[in-house]
């Protein structure tokens, strides 16, 4: 098994963060070397530099937290973070469309970023609010993300919910087949769960901050923030 500091997205995506508390955010997550930093667009001028120099991805949010930006928003800002050198995009379904069942629309909205982002070489991670949602919902939208062309479905922006559960993890594993990746996020801050949902199948999970350390076998767990 891969080991799981490499697994983590480490988000630093509080919107009340100011810049000092993002640099110190990343001091934090930096000796544990995470797969990449997941961070808010306005910071990525400030992190990308920090990224290069430690050997970190730089992972951006797109349509960030409720997905409800027109299509053709979703795709500029797409084609905008590509220009900028971004290694990977997490991008919200279009949240409102997916409780109205407007299956096609979805689609189209995920088609039209992963028609950007797959080009570049940048994985496309698919978030669904997943809490808010039944498991035949899942489902189908685990099938739209792989019909669309994303690399990845994910569970929850973090905030708006409770996060991953194992039943919605176990389920988007089950129905991904090995055909798109699985990444849980929000709620996970201890390296058990971690590890639970890596060995269920997931292969990224997305993580507050001030939890990395505690994953990663080092200081106590934080009960605040993703």
């Amino acid at each position: 098994m891969i080991p799981v500091n490499q697994t983590l997205d480490a988000a630093i995506l509080k919107p009340e963060m100011n810049l000092q508390e993002v640099r110190e955010a990343m001091e934090l997550c930096i000796p544990y070397r995470p797969a990449t930093f997941c961070v808010r667009p306005s910071d990525l001028p400030l992190v990308k530099p920090v990224c290069r120099e430690h050997g970190i991805g730089l992972c951006v949010v797109l349509g960030f937290p409720h997905g409800d930006q027109l299509p053709e928003s979703k795709a500029d800002e797409a084609r905008r973070y590509v220009a900028f050198g971004v290694d990977e995009i997490d991008m919200v379904a279009n949240f409102g469309w997916v409780r109205s069942g407007l299956w096609d629309e979805v689609k189209a909205d995920i088609q039209g970023v992963a028609e950007v982002a797959r080009p570049a070489g940048i994985p496309l991670k698919v978030i669904f609010e997943s809490v808010h949602l039944n498991l035949d919902s899942v489902r189908n939208l685990v099938e739209i993300c792989i019909e669309a062309g994303a690399d990845f479905v994910k569970t929850s922006t973090g905030f708006n919910g409770d996060g991953a559960s194992p039943e919605v993890v176990r389920c988007m594993v089950e129905t991904a087949a090995g055909r798109i990746q699985v990444k849980p996020s929000g709620g996970i801050r201890t390296r058990a769960t971690a590890e639970a949902y890596l060995e269920m199948g997931a292969t990224r999970l997305g993580v507050g901050f001030s939890s990395v350390p505690a994953i990663c076998g080092d200081g106590p767990v934080s009960d605040s923030g993703y």
